[in-house]
């Protein structure tokens, strides 16, 4: 499978917060968020395990109530059912990685 990044539609999921499904097949799933500077991707746990890459910009992110400062070329691992969320610290990028696929994503 070939997925075109200039085919594919963002959705907002609002607060200055886009996603872009970029892969979505077997039991992974790759995502592109955009954040303006400011916006908060909220204290939340689901089931999956997830792998971030920041590409652009600066976060504060926090896991099990511990907070770091990530910039471009930081990752950061999720294991299933923890706590985490961020807030751009400037307009930025991550890139998620899922296993299994975030089904709650799809329509």
């Amino acid at each position: 499978m070939v997925f075109i990044h200039s085919s594919i539609a963002s959705e907002n999921v609002g607060n200055g917060v886009e996603r872009k499904i970029l892969a979505s097949a077997g039991k992974l799933m790759t995502v592109e968020v955009t954040f303006q500077k400011g916006a908060i991707g909220a204290l939340h746990a689901h089931p999956h395990e997830q792998i971030s890459y920041i590409v652009r910009g600066t976060f504060e992110f926090t896991i099990d109530a511990e907070k770091y400062v990530l910039k471009a070329g930081d990752s950061y691992y999720v294991p299933p059912d923890m706590v985490h969320g961020v807030r751009a610290l400037e307009d930025s990028v991550i890139l998620d990685v899922f296993t299994p696929q975030r089904e709650d994503f799809l329509k």
